[in-house]
């Protein structure tokens, strides 16, 4: 995935809507409730959800283990009780090649007025550009990809399952081709980055007419051991609220420890488009180092993003904190 540091001036001039729009802005006071009793996270479950999606290979657009794999998040989807909507992807990389994807939606409560997302991509990236062998081998994505489709395949089972459901409707949405960039050791990196592609799309083509949310929350890379989840900087700057929000629950729950109370870098990820185009705040928990030294965790877009980089303890974190918000709307 391509993330870099955005200009101020650039980041401004992207926003095409006001970020003092109610569903994002934090100019109100927010109200903590008593938290709602939720249902419990089985953090081995989502382990084993990494591990099933790592057992197919690298998951890279127009290969057989792409394919599996979606079939298979799909068919969880459905065996949990939600709602799934497959939506085909055809975009052109930035080298011209030709790839087919799908993003996948699983909706909770589809009746429900009020919707949150809850997104990851499902992808990994084609190329270990910033390891130093194999750099034109595809990843496993264990984390970059792998950890955010584990812990939301969880909550669609744990929600399922649940005698009580969360008031609100949820989708979860899976975007496909988010890593499919330019490689950092390409000669020409003019142009259009090539990342965020199935986002992109879903953002200027929802799964359904008309929709929208009121807000999303993003994750990616977000199940390494000893995560340090920073306040990135597109979300503090389109959903504020819903950041603050979120890494206040983390805190209450006990995992202040990775959802630190430091602001991060503006990045390139998903959530700007579904921020920019389909006007809905949506925030990203992403791994990234708070002193500065690199942006994320130190096995990015390497082969050692593998199975020996996924803690239990972190997918619990980030689960519990998004079961708690969700139950407490």
């Amino acid at each position: 995935m391509f993330k870099q540091k955005m200009t101020i001036a650039a980041f401004c001039c992207l926003s095409l809507f006001s970020c003092t729009d109610n569903s994002g802005s934090d100019n109100n006071t927010t109200v903590l409730k008593k938290d709602t009793p939720i249902p419990t996270f089985n953090a081995d479950s989502a382990y084993q959800y990494v591990q099933k999606q790592v057992d197919f290979g690298p998951r890279v657009a127009n290969t057989m283990a792409h394919d599996m794999c979606g079939e298979f998040i799909a068919s969880e989807l459905q065996r949990h009780g939600a709602t799934v909507i497959e939506q085909p992807i055809y975009v052109t990389a930035y080298d011209g090649t030709s790839l087919n994807g799908k993003n996948i939606i699983g909706s909770i409560n589809p009746e429900a007025s009020t919707r949150i997302i809850l997104a990851a991509h499902w992808d990994t990236r084609q190329v270990a550009d910033q390891d130093s062998v194999r750099k034109n081998e595809p990843i496993l994505g264990a984390n970059d990809g792998g950890s955010g489709v584990g812990i939301l395949l969880e909550l669609a089972r744990v929600i399922g399952n649940a005698k009580n459901k969360p008031d609100v409707g949820v989708d979860i949405i899976f975007f496909d081709i988010e890593d499919y960039g330019r490689p950092a050791f390409a000669e020409d990196q003019s142009g259009d980055s090539g990342y965020c592609l199935g986002s992109k799309y879903w953002a200027e083509n929802p799964h359904k007419e008309g929709y929208s949310a009121y807000y999303g929350i993003l994750l990616d890379m977000v199940g390494s051991k000893n995560p340090t989840f920073l306040k990135e900087g597109v979300s503090r700057y389109f959903a504020p609220r819903i950041v603050k929000k979120v890494w206040k629950t983390a805190e209450r729950k006990g995992f202040g420890n990775m959802f630190i109370n430091q602001d991060g870098p503006e990045l390139t990820d998903d959530h700007l488009y579904v921020n920019q185009i389909a006007k809905i705040p949506m925030i990203d928990i992403i791994d990234l180092d708070p002193s500065g030294e690199r942006t994320f965790f130190k096995h990015w877009h390497t082969h050692a993003d593998d199975m020996s980089t996924i803690d239990k303890e972190s997918l619990k974190g980030v689960g519990v904190t998004l079961l708690q918000v969700l139950y407490n709307e």
